[in-house]
């Protein structure tokens, strides 16, 4: 019966937008073992996608509701579900695998999660292969394409945080789950964003510390000055922005992998490097995430493996690298909720759960 509760869970994470994958050894199901207790498992299934008060989820499932209300905020404690706050008011929904449980993870993992994450994520990131839309984008850095009209304002990153009313700074569960793993990382930890209800997610669980603008903007600073990739939300309006390296990040260091990068991942900008210009000083091939630069007699870009996050350009002292534009790139998604949408629709999933 407990392997049925959690078998029933699985399936329905898997119907949620980026869904949950078996694996030939069950290794998903022991995941959920480790986070869920057996109750907890029920209660999830029993969750809507949407937003719901503790009053409204009592009634549609026939439970006590002071008895409820304690069990929800538990478990959003947790990280299993999702909290919203409208007022004073609280309102929990069950939440996707990744981008969602495993990295509201971030305070409880530990080596066992880990080693059972670091196996899982390839099994997840060949299920979503065929679907199109990703759940994050690369956008270059402010300063390798500066801010002008020919910027389109969904990647003029720095601006779309100065719009922000609450912001939080959590560590990277990206290489903190290397880092269990026996592969520390030397770039900063704590320097994932995010905004709205996401960041009043963090803050209330304690997930992570509220800063400012000012306190946004610098952890971009930090990245950009350690050579991360800026990964936001692929929607125009942020919810999060993930600093990237290509040794912890899954996507990052799976899409390495591939002959052609760019083909894996939303982007928009390509690297040109002038050849007159160039010294061959090399700062830009150790700069690259992507190994997307050999050198001859001078740098050059590899074809396809570029993915335009910039962050070559700063640091060429002969200014001879310049980001480009891609033609027919397509816009973004407006909220991140649309982007689900997206993603729920190219996996021909249901609507709404519940």
């Amino acid at each position: 019966m407990s392997d049925d509760t959690y078998t029933r869970l699985r399936e329905f994470l898997d119907k949620l937008p980026a869904g949950y994958p078996e694996t030939p050894t069950g290794l998903e199901i022991k995941i959920l073992k480790k986070l869920f207790t057996l109750e907890q498992a029920e209660l999830t299934v029993q969750l809507s996608e949407s937003p719901e008060s503790v009053a409204e989820i009592a009634q549609r499932i026939g439970a006590d509701e002071s008895i409820l209300a304690d069990k929800l905020e538990d478990m959003a404690l947790r990280g299993l579900i999702f909290r919203v706050r409208e007022g004073d008011q609280k309102k929990y929904q069950a939440f996707q695998f990744i981008i969602g449980i495993y990295e509201f993870q971030v305070n409880a993992i530990d080596k066992e999660f880990s080693e059972m994450m670091e196996e899982y994520l390839p099994y997840f990131g060949l299920a979503l292969a065929e679907v199109k839309t990703s759940q994050l984008r690369v956008v270059p850095l402010e300063s390798s394409v500066g801010f002008s009209g020919a910027v389109a304002p969904y990647n003029q990153i720095r601006e779309l945080v100065r719009q922000q009313e609450i912001m939080a700074v959590t560590p990277c569960i990206c290489r903190k789950e290397q880092g269990f793993l026996g592969n520390e990382c030397q770039k900063p930890m704590d320097t994932c964003l995010s905004f709205g209800k996401f960041a009043q997610y963090y803050i209330d669980n304690n997930f992570g510390r509220q800063v400012d603008v000012a306190g946004a903007l610098e952890v971009l600073d930090v990245a950009e000055e350690h050579g991360l990739v800026l990964s936001p939300t692929n929607s125009q309006e942020i919810e999060a922005i993930c600093c990237c390296c290509s040794c912890c990040c899954p996507t990052l260091k799976y899409t390495k992998i591939a002959p052609r990068p760019a083909d894996h991942l939303t982007t928009y900008y390509d690297a040109k490097i002038d050849p007159d210009l160039c010294t061959a000083c090399e700062e830009c091939i150790d700069r690259c995430e992507m190994d997307a630069i050999k050198l001859d007699d001078t740098a050059e870009i590899i074809d396809g493996r570029c993915i335009g996050c910039g962050l070559c350009v700063p640091t060429c002292a002969s200014e001879a690298i310049t980001m480009h534009l891609k033609p027919e790139i397509s816009v973004p998604p407006i909220t991140f909720e649309e982007t689900f949408e997206q993603i729920r629709s190219e996996r021909k999933l249901d609507s709404v759960l519940n």
